[in-house]
C-alpha cells in the first residue's frame, strides 16, 4: 500500500508523541519537571553546544532535554504539531501573544531600523510600536489598508530610512475592524528593499484567521504570529503566544526566548496540546455561526455597517484579497450600531448568552467595546481614521447554536433606543 499523507487534524492526536516513553499512556503526560538528566557529562556538553548556537547540528542530531525553559517534552510536541497547520520549519510558543510579538521585534530591530507596519493591529500591538520602539530609536511607518502599494512605496522613500528597512508588520484581517491586506504584494515590497547583506522580513499576526483559514508563510512571509490564547487555545482557560517560520529565523527566535525566558508552562502546552486536538471542529463550526449572525446584521435597521470578511463584494479589490488567500472568512464580525457610545453599551449590557469581555477565538461568544477596551490606547485622530469609533462593537462567535445566537443579538437589539436619532435622519 502506498504512503499515505494525513491532514493535520488527523495528525493532532499522536504527531511527535511515543506512548512507549510514557508507559504506555494514550494522551501525553504533563512533563512537571524544572530540569532533566543526561546520561553522561559528554552529552550534557553536546545539549549545550546546540542549545547556545556554539555549533550547527550534525546530521540527524537533535537536541536534547536539558531544562524547561529551554525546552521541555510537552513544549517540544506542541511546537511541532504546530508546524503542520502551516507548513512551517520550526516554531516557538510563548507565554502570551505579546510576548511572542515583542519577542519577535526585539530580536530583528535595532535602534535606527525602519518598521513598516498596517493599520489597524492589536491594541497592545500599537503600544509596543508607539510606545516602546519608538523609546529604542526604531523608526515606524503606519499604512491603511486603502494604500496603494505605490502609496506605501513612496512613504518608504520619503522616509530616508529606505536603506534601513528591516521588517514590515501585518496584521490581517486587522483587530477590529476585519480589515485586509495583501500579504503577497507586500513581501514584494519587502523583495525590492532586501540586499544580499540583509533581507527584509515579513511578518504577519495571523490570530483572527487562526493556522486553519490563513496561511501567511504560504503567501510569501517570513514569519506568522500567534495569540495562541486565541483559536489554538480556544476554551478561554490559558494565556499563550506562537511564532513560525523558516529554520534560520527560528533559531534566533527560540534563542532570544531561552534568555528572556518566556516560554510557556509544561501545563500550559499540555493544554494546548489538548485544544489542538478539536481545532477544526470548533474553528468550522464558528465560521458557520459567524456568517448566520453577519447576515442577521446585515438586515437589521439599527445596523449601520457590518464587518466581516464573508460579506465582502465580488469585484473589490478586498474581496479579491480575501480570496486569494483565505479559505474562510473567520469568526469574528464588526458593525457599527446606529446612534454612539451609548446605544453601544445599551447592546452590550442587554446580552443574555454572548458575554461582555475582550480575547476572541473561544468556545463561547464575546462582545466588547473596542474604543473604550481593546483599543483603549490608541491615538484617539488615529482611531477615528481607522473607523475605531464609539458606534463599532465587536463580536468573537463561539460554537453555540447558531439560533440561539441570532435571538440573543435580536433581543439586545429590541432593547437599544435610537428612534429620535434614526427619525432625524429620515426629516
Amino acid at each position: 500500500m502506498k504512503n499515505h499523507d494525513f491532514n493535520p487534524e488527523s495528525l493532532m492526536m499522536t504527531y511527535g508523541y511515543k506512548p512507549e516513553l510514557s508507559e504506555g499512556a494514550i494522551k501525553c503526560p504533563i512533563f512537571q519537571t524544572s530540569t532533566f538528566v543526561f546520561k553522561t557529562a559528554e552529552e550534557g556538553k553536546a545539549f549545550f553546544e546546540l542549545a547556545y548556537g556554539l555549533r550547527e547540528k550534525s546530521p540527524k542530531e537533535e537536541l536534547g532535554l536539558i531544562y524547561s525553559r529551554i525546552n521541555n517534552p510537552n513544549l517540544e510536541i506542541l511546537e511541532n504539531r504546530l508546524c503542520l497547520w502551516d507548513k512551517a520549519d520550526d516554531c516557538a510558543v510563548f507565554e502570551s501573544g505579546m510576548s511572542a510579538i515583542s519577542t519577535v521585534l526585539l530580536e530583528f530591530l535595532k535602534p535606527g531600523d525602519l518598521l513598516v507596519y498596517s493599520n489597524p493591529v492589536y491594541g497592545g500591538t500599537d503600544h509596543f510600536i508607539h510606545h516602546f520602539l519608538d523609546k529604542i530609536g526604531v523608526h515606524t511607518i503606519g499604512v491603511m489598508p486603502d494604500q496603494h502599494m505605490d502609496e506605501v512605496i513612496q512613504m518608504i522613500e520619503d522616509s530616508g530610512k529606505a536603506d534601513q528597512l528591516a521588517m514590515i508588520y501585518l496584521e490581517t484581517p486587522a483587530n477590529p475592524t476585519n480589515d485586509i491586506v495583501d500579504i503577497e504584494k507586500f513581501s514584494e515590497i519587502a523583495a525590492r528593499y532586501s540586499t544580499e547583506e540583509r533581507k527584509t522580513l515579513v511578518a504577519v499576526d495571523n490570530t483572527y484567521m487562526g493556522p486553519l483559514w490563513q496561511h501567511p508563510l504560504q503567501c510569501g512571509a517570513d514569519l506568522v504570529l500567534y495569540s495562541a490564547t486565541k483559536y489554538i487555545g480556544g476554551h478561554s482557560d490559558l494565556i499563550a503566544g506562537a511564532v513560525l517560520g523558516n529554520a534560520e529565523l527560528m533559531l534566533r527566535v527560540k534563542t532570544l526566548r531561552t534568555f528572556l525566558g518566556n516560554m510557556v508552562s509544561p501545563h500550559t502546552a499540555w493544554l494546548l496540546l489538548r485544544s489542538l486536538e478539536t481545532l477544526k471542529i470548533r474553528m468550522d463550526q464558528q465560521t458557520q455561526n459567524a456568517q448566520i449572525v453577519a447576515d442577521f446584521l446585515m438586515n437589521h435597521p439599527k445596523i449601520k455597517n457590518v464587518y466581516y470578511l464573508g460579506l465582502l463584494r465580488e469585484g473589490t479589490e478586498a474581496y479579491t484579497i480575501y480570496k486569494k488567500q483565505c479559505s474562510a472568512p473567520g469568526a469574528m464580525v464588526s458593525f457599527d450600531i446606529e446612534g454612539g457610545e451609548k446605544e453601544a453599551f445599551m447592546f452590550l449590557n442587554s446580552l443574555k448568552l454572548m458575554k461582555l469581555a475582550v480575547s476572541l477565538g473561544g468556545t463561547e461568544s464575546l462582545a466588547e467595546h473596542p474604543k473604550t477596551m481593546t483599543h483603549a490606547g490608541v491615538d484617539p485622530e488615529q482611531s477615528k481614521r481607522m473607523n475605531i469609533t464609539d458606534q463599532l462593537i465587536r463580536l468573537s462567535i463561539g460554537v453555540e447554536s447558531a439560533k440561539d445566537l441570532v435571538w440573543d443579538v435580536e433581543q439586545a437589539l429590541e432593547k437599544v433606543e435610537i428612534k429620535n436619532e434614526l427619525e432625524v435622519e429620515k426629516v
